[in-house]
């Protein structure tokens, strides 16, 4: 069982940022990573960023790049996301999730088995 709780999300206005915070507990040593997702009204779930495991590696979606930072902090069990520079296309509610299966690509959302509840990002124009 993997547990994933985030926190951080609120209103900002556009230029600003936000810190979203997730913190994962339970059997994580199967999984390869942790991914950011989100999802705005009326639309599919969209890949944010990826971070490994293994290397700590990054990966991230190119609407995001150049602004979105993930990092971890291993001793807290924590991945971060830095967002910075938003943009009002960037409100939706934002997921952490558990990457379970290497056999998809870490963009496709069934690749995760554990997600987090979520937590809504608004950028105001």
């Amino acid at each position: 069982q993997v547990q994933l709780v985030e926190s951080g999300g609120g209103l900002v206005q556009a230029g600003g940022s936000l810190r979203l915070s997730c913190v994962v507990s339970g059997r994580t040593i199967s999984r390869s990573g942790v991914g950011w997702f989100r999802q705005s009204s009326g639309k599919e779930r969209e890949f944010v960023g990826y971070t490994a495991w293994s290397d700590g590696s990054s990966d991230y979606a190119d609407s995001v790049k150049g602004r979105f930072t993930i990092s971890r902090d291993n001793a807290k069990n924590t991945v971060v996301l830095q967002m910075d520079s938003l943009k009002p296309e960037d409100t939706a509610v934002y997921y952490c999730a558990v990457r379970a299966s290497t056999s998809r690509s870490r963009y496709d959302p069934r690749s995760y088995d554990s997600w987090g509840q979520g937590t809504q990002v608004t950028v105001s124009s």
